[in-house]
C-alpha cells in the first residue's frame, strides 16, 4: 500500500521545514505530493529559493491523503486567510490523518479549530500571544494525529517524528541511522 503525503507549499514558505521532511518522507518511500496552493508552479520561499511544486492544490484537494504537512514561515499568514485551506485542515483532521505542522503553521490548526483542549502542541516562539499553551521545551510534539514543531532549526527532528508517525520507530531510526543524525 503506498503512503501519500500532502505537502502545501505557498509564497514566502521556510524553505528548510519543507525540504528536510519531504527529503526523510521519501526515504522513507512515501509518495510526497508538493502543492502549490497559489496560481504558479515555481513558489519561492523566505529565503528566496524557488521550488517546483508538483501540481497545484485545487487539482487535489478533494483526494485522500496518509498525512498533511504544513511549513511554516510568512507563507502562514497568507494561509491563514484562505478557507478552502482551514476546511481541507479540518478535513482531515476528523478523518484521523494525521497533520504536521512546523514554525507558525500551528496557527492554522489554530484557525481550523483543532487544537483542543488537551493537545500538546509547540511552535515558533513568536506564535506565543495567539497560542499561549504552546510547549517551548520540545522540539517537536506529538500528540494524537497533531505533529507540531518549533521551527527551521527544528525540521530534522519534526521529519523523523512524520516518518514514525507513518511507518513506525524502527524505519525512522533506520532513517536517522543512515543519514549519521544525533
Amino acid at each position: 500500500m503506498t503512503v501519500r503525503v500532502l505537502v502545501l507549499l505557498a509564497p514566502g514558505f521556510e524553505e528548510i521545514e519543507v525540504t528536510c521532511p519531504v527529503n526523510l518522507l521519501r526515504r522513507a518511500e512515501a509518495d510526497v505530493i508538493i502543492a502549490s496552493t497559489g496560481d504558479d508552479l515555481l513558489v519561492t520561499g523566505r529565503s528566496q529559493i524557488t521550488l517546483v511544486a508538483d501540481c497545484f492544490l485545487s487539482e487535489l484537494i478533494d483526494q485522500s491523503f496518509d498525512l498533511l504537512v504544513l511549513p511554516g514561515g510568512p507563507a502562514v499568514f497568507t494561509l491563514r486567510e484562505k478557507p478552502r485551506i482551514l476546511d481541507l485542515i479540518r478535513r482531515l483532521h476528523f478523518d484521523n490523518i494525521p497533520v504536521g505542522a512546523i514554525c507558525a503553521a500551528p496557527l492554522l490548526l489554530l484557525d481550523a479549530g483543532i487544537l483542543e483542549e488537551g493537545v500538546a502542541y509547540t511552535a515558533h516562539s513568536s506564535t506565543q500571544e495567539e497560542l499561549p499553551n504552546l510547549d517551548p521545551k520540545h522540539d517537536t510534539l506529538v500528540s494524537g494525529h497533531i505533529i507540531t514543531s518549533r521551527g527551521a532549526g527544528t525540521a530534522l527532528s519534526f521529519g523523523l517524528a512524520l516518518v514514525e508517525q507513518l511507518f513506525g520507530t524502527e524505519k525512522a531510526q533506520e532513517i536517522k541511522a543512515s543519514i549519521h543524525a544525533s
